[in-house]
This record gives structure tokens, C-alpha cells and sequence, in this order.
């Protein structure tokens, strides 16, 4: 990573773009939110702070037998590292279910500009003592998630109001912790994900139809484990963090109901795509004929607290304290960015326009810093991900005006876990002559775009960005940044 105390006064624009990066990633590092939110006074397991304005328990050890730890996303490694830190050997057993490669501690990564992924040296495993930590695929559920996910509603069984349950959650947790419903198999679940990947539905209408497919999901794993008090320990990627769509909210109550689900397929028209034995139970779901998950005021919930303990308004706020840093004027515009990418990355261009044009009230220097998450419809069989479509879509849109020549200017969006949709690259960037210099290769940005093919485009200019796994997941960040050129 960049070290943060170099004179950064004679960073050049990229350099000064990946120390914003550095500062927003370092911002949401897991284990130090796991440590900032979980404290151990002697007999005193305190979860929560009093300063977030979210609720806090405090629980007297003497009065608890067992502590379980489940639990399901990108941040898991990290997270169990961090609560075992705390809590050692108090803790009894525990199965937390991570992406393929996530099993290192938070700080393993770095920013880096480039053409293809640099093999990086396998970092050193997290130690968690006794909590198992099971990878497992993402973002389409695999056999290994399956299996994992298993074990903790195992372990979830049979438990008494002296035990204590902590929940690890964080972004990929719905992928991640795969039980379908009894007469589902797990290829069918594979299906349906790939169905709802691909049709451009945004993450919450997505998780509205995994938690009716799921044992788990939807308030059912907190149900499963009553009478047991829970403690859910939340890093949020979703945009808003509403408790029950991040990783289809396992320990909080289910606001959709199964006639939600349905209405998803049919909006994006793929309800006769859904394999069938999902498309009768939805359907008998949605007809009455089966129970819905727990709902807000279920009895369930009063042994239960949920703490979100990092998010994607804490990296924004970092960028920009880091931006300012530098000497740019620093503007944090939103963290409920949505909406198709290709789309976005029109209006972020615009963004960049107006600053180098000097036609808006943001004067360069200049660094904006948004946050949210982007969806893509796939129509083409490229390669790419939702952050690199959009910087593709921003870099056609900034070669159609000429930009004053003694202005920088440069569009950036990544995803906060370095790994942008199937591929190696965390997003990219895009530079008013990013076309100019595609056209020098011979190739052609719209195809590309058309072919949602942005990858291969960035990465022959080298204009991806890359971190390898970071170990967090906060939704996305955009960063349109403005400076005058060196003399």
C-alpha cells in the first residue's frame, strides 16, 4: 500500500488516486470495526457502542454457557480473527463461511494500476482459533457453501437461553450461506442466481427472492437459533444498509413476502426461466399455502441485536478526508448511487466535464467522492464487471468533448473487495484520452461496451485497478477527481 506519509504534494494523478483509494479501503478495515464495536471487561461482553446510536448489550459471561460464532461473507476471515483476538478460548465452536481466497486478515492488499492481475504470494491464514472458516463460492453458490452453511444450522440446533450466538455477516453473505428449502437443489439455487445476476435486478430485489428459497435467510437463521440470544455483527454492502436485504438478513425480520419474490421475476421477465421446483414453491408461497418468514414483531426477534459496524459512508468520508489531505477540494456527494452502469458512468462524466469546464460550483482541484452500487443488464458475452462497465461508458462519454488541456481529469470506480464481478480487477479508471488510446491499439470502446467486454479494453491500456482480495465489502466507490496539470 502507499505509505501515507510521503510528500504528497509530488504525487503524480494516479499516485494521488490510489492514496485516496488506500485511505477509503484502510477506513473499513474488518477486524479493526470487529474491535472498535466488541469489548471483554473481565466477566463483560459489551456488543455495540454507545456513541452509534445503535442498540448495545452487554452480556455477564457467567450467565452464558457457550458462545457459537456462524456466520457468512467476503469480511468473515477477518472478523473471526478479530472476535477470537477477543475472546480466545471463551469461544466454543463456530463455522464462518468466506469467498474462495478470503481466508487472510484484513491489510494483505494494496492499489495498484494495471493490465491483467499480478499473481500475489498466498497471504498468511488468519488465525481463529476455534472457529472454522470454510470457503466456499461466489457470487454463485457452490457445494462447499452448501456444506458450510449446513453446519452451522447444526449448530444452531438444540441450543438453551444460556447460550450465545454471534453472527459474522458481511458483503457476499447471500451467496454464501446456500440451504435451499427442502425439494430445492442446490443446482437449481445455482440457476436462479445466475437468472437474477444477469437481468439487471438491483441487489435488494435479488435477495427479496433468495430469502424465500432459503432455510437460513430472511430472519430464519435467529429463528433456528432461539431460544439462544444472538448478536449479529453487520459490515453492510448494501446501499442505505437496510438490515434485512444485506446477505438476506439471517438474524433480522423479513419485510418482502413471497408475492415480493414473484413479482421480481416477472419485472425482469424471467419467471419461466426459474427452475420449476423454485417456481412451485414460490407460487405456493405467494398462494398461502406456505408459512412466511419471521416478520417484524415475531417473538423471536427480542433475544436478538444487529450492529452495523462499517459501511460505505465510513470509506466515503475517508476518501474524501484523505482528498482534502492532498490539497483537493473535497465534496462527498452520496453513498445512494444505483441504476444501470453504463448509465452512470454518463452522468459521472458529466461530472468531470463541468469541473474541467469550469461550469459548476465544484472548482478544480477538485475530488468527488460517491458511493452505491451499480447494476448491469448482461446483453453480450464479454468479460467485465459493473465498476469497469462503468468507467468504459464514462471514458466514450469524455471523448466527446474536448477537455481543456492544462486540467487532469479522471473518473474512478472500484468495489470495495477488489474483485469486480468474475474477474481479477477490483474497477478501473477512465482519462479523457482513454479512447484516443484505445483507437491507437485498434480497438473500439462501444463494441466493447455492447459486448459488456470492458475488461479487455482496460486492460490493454492499463487502466484497471487492482487490490486483490481486501477482505471487506462495502458496495462500491466512484471518485470523479480534477487538477490542474504540472507547469
Amino acid at each position: 500500500m502507499i505509505e501515507m506519509n510521503q510528500d504528497t504534494h509530488r504525487l503524480s494523478f494516479r499516485q494521488s488516486i490510489a492514496h485516496i483509494l488506500t485511505a477509503a479501503l484502510q477506513a473499513v478495515d474488518p477486524q479493526q470495526a470487529v474491535v472498535a464495536h466488541v469489548s471483554l471487561d473481565r466477566d463483560l461482553l459489551c456488543i455495540g457502542r454507545t456513541d452509534g446510536g445503535q442498540a448495545r448489550r452487554v452480556y455477564r459471561l457467567a450467565e452464558i454457557d457457550r458462545i457459537f460464532v456462524v456466520g457468512a461473507g467476503k469480511a468473515g476471515a477477518p472478523m473471526s480473527a478479530a472476535l477470537f483476538s477477543i475472546l480466545g478460548s471463551r469461544i466454543t465452536a463456530g463455522v464462518v463461511n468466506v469467498r474462495h481466497g478470503h481466508t487472510s486478515a484484513a491489510g494483505d492488499w494494496r492499489v495498484r494500476f494495471g493490465g491483467r492481475g499480478e499473481l500475489l504470494a498466498r497471504p498468511r491464514r488468519a488465525e481463529t482459533g476455534a472457529i472454522a472458516i470454510v470457503e466456499a463460492g461466489h457470487p454463485t453458490p457452490d457445494a462447499a457453501g452448501q456444506r458450510g452453511a449446513e453446519r452451522i444450522a447444526s449448530m444452531l440446533t438444540g441450543l438453551t437461553p444460556r447460550d450465545l450466538v454471534i453472527v459474522l455477516i458481511s458483503g457476499g453473505g447471500s451467496a454464501l450461506l446456500p440451504l435451499p428449502i427442502a425439494g430445492v437443489t442446490l443446482a437449481d439455487l445455482q440457476e436462479l442466481t445466475a437468472l437474477l445476476l444477469r437481468s439487471g435486478a438491483d441487489i435488494t430485489e435479488i435477495n427479496m427472492v433468495r430469502k424465500h428459497c432459503s432455510q437460513l435467510q430472511g430472519g430464519q437463521l435467529a429463528r433456528r437459533a432461539a431460544p439462544a440470544q444472538v448478536a449479529a455483527l453487520i459490515l453492510s454492502d448494501v446501499v442505505g444498509s437496510p438490515l434485512d436485504a444485506i446477505a438476506s438478513g439471517p438474524t433480522v425480520p423479513d419485510r418482502s413476502t413471497f408475492a415480493d419474490a414473484v413479482a421480481v421475476l416477472e419485472r425482469y421477465g424471467i419467471r419461466d426461466q426459474v427452475p420449476a421446483s423454485l417456481a412451485a414453491h414460490l407460487a405456493d408461497g405467494a398462494a398461502g399455502r406456505l408459512a412466511e418468514t419471521p416478520k417484524p414483531g415475531d417473538p423471536v426477534f427480542q433475544r436478538v441485536v444487529n450492529v452495523v459496524i462499517g459501511d460505505n459512508a465510513s470509506s466515503c468520508r475517508a476518501a474524501a478526508a484523505a482528498a482534502r489531505d492532498l490539497g483537493f477540494r473535497s465534496y462527498w456527494l452520496t453513498t445512494f448511487v444505483q441504476g444501470e452502469a453504463r448509465e452512470v458512468g454518463r452522468v459521472v462524466a458529466g461530472l468531470a466535464q463541468g469541473l474541467a469546464h469550469g461550469q459548476s460550483d465544484f472548482a478544480a482541484p477538485a475530488c468527488l467522492v460517491l458511493g452505491g452500487e451499480t447494476t448491469v443488464t448482461v446483453r453480450g458475452q464479454g468479460a467485465g464487471g459493473r465498476n469497469q462497465e462503468l468507467v468504459l461508458a464514462a471514458a466514450i462519454a469524455l471523448d466527446g468533448y474536448p477537455l481543456p488541456p492544462d486540467v487532469e481529469v479522471g473518473v474512478v470506480s472500484l468495489g470495495t473487495d477488489g474483485a469486480d464481478g468474475p474477474t481479477d480487477a477490483a474497477g478501473g479508471i477512465a482519462m479523457p484520452d482513454t479512447l484516443a488510446r484505445g483507437r491507437g491499439r485498434g480497438l473500439d470502446a462501444r463494441v466493447a461496451l455492447t459486448n459488456n467486454d470492458s475488461y479487455p479494453y482496460l486492460a490493454a491500456l492499463g487502466d484497471l485497478i487492482f487490490t486483490g482480495p481486501t477482505n471487506t465489502n462495502v458496495n462500491d466507490l466512484i471518485f470523479v477527481v480534477a487538477r490542474c496539470s504540472p507547469a
